[in-house]
């Protein structure tokens, strides 16, 4: 599974408990541009910084590869998308993960590409 951003970061708040269970024994993996996008933001507190930069040390951190890039380029002339979500769907699609998402409906229109909102099911 890859994880989109909104996940890792429900995941880092204490009401969440299911959702941490749930991942933790997934083995589950980021994309790069959602490992900067989540460790990057300005205003994180301390105890988040913390607690997401274990997370991410316990993830598997998938590189932005040319195959990824390719997949993200294929799916922005199909229809208009963030670069970061065009990203993470390419990641998703090339290393053949289930993309985790609170966001299904943003990723709904692409063939081929698994989808599990882990907050809903």
């Amino acid at each position: 599974m890859l994880l989109d951003s909104n996940i890792i970061i429900y995941a880092a708040e204490p009401q969440h408990v299911a959702l941490r269970q749930f991942i933790e024994p997934q083995s589950p993996a980021v994309s790069i541009v959602r490992y900067i996008e989540v460790l990057g933001y300005h205003k994180l507190s301390q105890d988040d910084r913390e607690f997401l930069e274990r997370f991410f040390r316990a993830a598997v951190i998938l590189p932005l590869s040319d195959a990824v890039v390719q997949e993200a380029v294929r799916l922005r002339q199909q229809r208009k998308m963030t670069l970061g979500d065009s990203i993470v769907a390419g990641t998703a699609l090339t290393h053949g993960r289930t993309l985790v998402t609170h966001n299904t409906q943003d990723f709904s229109w692409i063939p081929g590409l698994k989808l599990l909102n882990p907050l809903r099911e």
